[in-house]
């Protein structure tokens, strides 16, 4: 973190304030219907909100499904869930830099500025 946050997101890594339990990688082809969450492969301990801020890290081109992610965990936009939102935003900004997930990359730098104002 005090490495890959500076670099990809532009500001000090946060403090973690809270260690949780996560899944840490919740994106959308990990959840089904009725609720399930799959690949369990790398749960661990992680900053409190990583698994949130994963989720809506891959809702960021769908700006509705964003939102309802934003709407269903208050620990987004929480000085709390700042360690969290930095460190999936530079996680997920090092992989543009190899070339994977290139369509996310205006939305995660516009979320990286978001998160340097706060």
């Amino acid at each position: 973190m005090d490495r890959a946050i500076p670099e990809f997101v532009g500001i000090p890594a946060p403090a973690v304030t809270c260690w949780t339990t996560a899944h840490a990688d919740l994106h959308w082809a990990n959840v089904t219907s009725p609720l399930r969450l799959l690949g369990w492969e790398g749960w661990g301990r992680a900053p409190e909100g990583l698994d949130a801020a994963t989720l809506y890290a891959y809702s960021l081109l769908q700006p509705d499904t964003a939102a309802r992610v934003l709407d269903a965990f208050p620990v987004l936009g929480s000085p709390a869930g700042l360690a969290a939102e930095a460190t999936m935003c530079a996680q997920l900004l090092q992989t543009v830099s190899r070339g994977d997930n290139l369509t996310l990359e205006g939305p995660l730098r516009d979320w990286s500025e978001e998160l340097r104002r706060r």
